[in-house]
């Protein structure tokens, strides 16, 4: 494989962090279904590319919205599970079960607690969203959060294949937010033997004059794309951390 094609990006920021990326993964049993069948959604934690998971923490709150983009519940509890990991060890994770009334398609979000990151010194205030896709296309581009940071495709996130170019819209209060620091990931399944460069891992790109981030999606798979919003800071042990207000969209790429 030449990681170095792993993804290609329109606007390009540099270098990821050296330090590896912890991301929320937030994936449905199968990418598309039917109405009237349930699908279960896991929620893990951890580095996606390098497949390296740790302890979920409980979320916060789970929002669906439907077809029409109007919220629906209530919604079954999180059930808390064991995941392998890495060396034979096990990690929380979290799921539920949702089933479908309609035809359309389907944007889940869960809130997450602030997460406290040591080795960075900052505080990861997450929500985690993907769209679950039932024979119809209509609704994939509902907006859920228009009071906060929102991250909403202008690209239809689904039926999409390696190569093909994907944007989103970052917005905050339902104004477009320029210039706002957009990561790009893919989770792989099993760890690689080998792993690339670090900027081959994390991809990094900035979003336009008009809150809108590009960049291709170049394999098979679930691909995070996750806007950073600094904002102000939170108390721990008597010092103020930042705090960065992330908000992840999980796109579906097909096989060719």
């Amino acid at each position: 494989m030449n990681y170095s094609r792993v993804l290609a990006l329109v606007v390009l920021l540099g270098v990821a962090s050296p330090s590896l990326a912890h991301f929320h993964m937030l994936f449905p049993d199968k990418p598309s279904g039917e109405r009237d069948k349930p699908v279960t959604f896991t929620l893990m934690w951890g580095h996606p590319f390098e497949q390296q998971l740790f302890d979920a923490s409980p979320p916060e709150q789970v929002r669906v919205w439907s077809p029409s983009g109007e919220p629906i519940g209530p919604i079954e509890p999180f059930k808390k599970i064991e995941r392998p990991a890495a060396d034979g060890k096990k990690v929380v994770a979290y799921q539920f079960e949702f089933t479908p009334k309609e035809r359309g398609d389907y944007t889940v979000e869960i809130q997450m607690p602030p997460i406290w990151m040591p080795e960075e010194k900052i505080f990861f205030a997450d929500t985690v969203k993907v769209l679950y896709h039932v024979t119809t296309q209509k609704g994939w581009d509902v907006m859920t959060n228009k009071t906060g940071l929102d991250l909403s495709p202008l690209t239809r996130p689904y039926g999409l294949q390696p190569g093909m170019v994907f944007q989103a819209q970052a917005s905050l209060s339902e104004k477009p937010l320029a210039g706002a620091l957009v990561e790009v990931e893919r989770y792989n399944p099993v760890a690689p033997k080998e792993l690339p460069p670090d900027e081959q891992i994390t991809r990094q790109v900035k979003t336009d004059r008009s809150g809108v981030a590009t960049c291709s999606l170049m394999e098979a798979g679930w691909w995070c794309v996750t806007v950073v919003n600094k904002s102000v800071s939170r108390e721990k042990d008597g010092e103020k951390f930042p705090i960065h207000h992330r908000v992840t969209y999980w796109v579906f790429v097909d096989g060719k």
